[in-house]
């Protein structure tokens, strides 16, 4: 998937850009909220999915998609500020529902910063349950069917 500013793409584990990811998931989701990577978990990614969104040959948005049974989990969601609010988030997410589908998921699921509710529900995902609190702030798990 393509627009005039940026491209969405699958890219492999250990990639150039995969590591592009990694600052760039530090920089919007954990340096805001004092917290630093454990480089234990960087292994752990090896057999997942990472999603891409690049302008030039740097990554402004990214997300993992980890499977487990029919459901699909979308996780580690992030967009350069510079970006936000210009469809990377969305064309993020329709690849990432792509890409389930191909690998025999029925069922999108995700853990929501409550401030990222409204951008979900507005691409028919649903709350699921009561919220909770996720690395020190409030989350809500949401899910969307992929299938009918």
């Amino acid at each position: 998937m393509a627009n005039e500013h940026w491209v969405v793409e699958i890219t492999p584990w250990g990639s150039v850009h995969y590591v592009q990811t990694l600052a760039l998931r530090y920089k919007v989701l954990r340096k805001p909220l004092g917290l630093v990577f454990d480089p234990s978990i960087f292994s752990s990614e090896a057999n997942d999915t990472h999603v891409i969104a690049k302008s030039g040959n740097w990554v402004i948005g990214c997300m993992i998609l980890t499977a487990h049974g029919k459901d699909m989990k979308m996780r580690q969601v992030a967009v350069d500020p510079q970006f936000q609010r210009k469809g990377v988030g969305v064309q993020l997410v329709h690849l990432a529902e792509e890409e389930a589908v191909n690998q025999g998921a029925e069922t999108m699921v995700l853990h929501a910063r409550d401030s990222a509710i409204p951008f979900y529900l507005s691409l028919g995902y649903s709350i699921v349950g009561e919220g909770f609190e996720e690395v020190g702030i409030p989350h809500h798990a949401m899910r969307k069917s992929l299938v009918g």
